[in-house]
């Protein structure tokens, strides 16, 4: 069924195709250039496993950890990794996921059976964990976001990892209570990550208290649905914006079904960021 709002738009020889990338058009964008992306640039990816139930509705967190062993990621934020209801406990094999791709559950659970907090799991490789938080987000249904800070060989970086709510209203006091907790150490590279749950571009989007802080929050490349992706519910925002490069869908035939999300992906350039807040610093300290 062809959308209302779409149907004026469209003549009458109107096609699926034609549908979806009208949808596309209005609702996401292709990835915007940042310049190369260096050798040595870390890959950070989000993923929405939709408590591991695919779009054939089989639960399968085997598929699931195929689909992360491709996206090669050194860091890696999941949503909805834990059971909603009842005790929280994990639905993937970490255990088996850290053997198969070194990338290691940082430690978020409040119960040992957990990856995550409200379902916000995050895995790292080459890195490590200095500092972690966990952020109770305001709304009507439980929503949870981690700050984490982590040390790498190329130098700190506070990666932010989210699942905002359905409703537009509880997204922006979500946004604003993020956006307090990181509001120290300007400092410090900063990513920001997650299923934010909004389709709305421009004004009308509760995303648009994040442009102060990252420069943007439009769209990107469309994850949702999987199969035939149209909305860009899933973001990766950094500051200063010289840290995230070449920000795309990861669109492969095992994860158009194994989960109603497609992952988004990009790189991280630690050392083009790190320089950008020096200049930052030392032109504040010259005015």
């Amino acid at each position: 069924m062809i959308p209302a709002f779409v149907r004026p738009s469209l003549g009458r020889e109107t096609t699926l195709p034609r549908v979806v990338a009208e949808l596309r058009t209005r609702f996401s964008a292709p990835p915007a250039e940042h310049g190369p992306v260096p050798a040595d640039a870390l890959t950070i990816a989000s993923y929405n496993v939709h408590k591991c139930v695919g779009m054939d509705k089989r639960f399968d967190p085997a598929r699931i950890a195929d689909v992360i062993a491709e996206l090669d990621a050194d860091i890696l934020a999941l949503q909805e990794a834990d059971r909603r209801f009842g005790r929280r406990v994990g639905l993937l094999d970490m255990v088996a996921i850290e053997r198969r791709t070194g990338l290691r559950l940082v430690p978020l659970s409040i119960i040992p059976q957990g990856h995550g907090w409200h379902g916000n799991a995050l895995l790292v490789r080459g890195g490590h964990a200095v500092r972690v938080r966990r952020l109770a987000l305001p709304g009507g249904e439980p929503r949870g976001a981690a700050v984490v800070d982590m040390e790498f060989p190329a130098g700190p970086l506070r990666v932010v990892a989210a699942h905002f709510g359905l409703l537009r209203r509880h997204r922006s006091r979500q946004v604003d209570a993020i956006l307090d907790s990181i509001a120290e150490d300007a400092h410090i590279p900063t990513v920001m990550l997650g299923d934010l749950n909004e389709w709305r571009p421009g004004r009308r989007s509760s995303l648009k208290g994040l442009e102060g802080s990252f420069g943007h929050a439009r769209p990107g490349p469309a994850t949702f649905p999987s199969r035939m992706p149209v909305f860009s519910l899933d973001r990766i925002l950094g500051r200063p914006q010289a840290l995230v490069r070449a920000l795309e869908a990861h669109d492969s035939p095992l994860a158009r079904i194994a989960s109603d999300h497609l992952p988004l992906k990009a790189k991280l350039d630690l050392a083009a960021a790190l320089e950008a807040l020096k200049q930052s610093s030392a032109l504040a300290a010259a005015a």
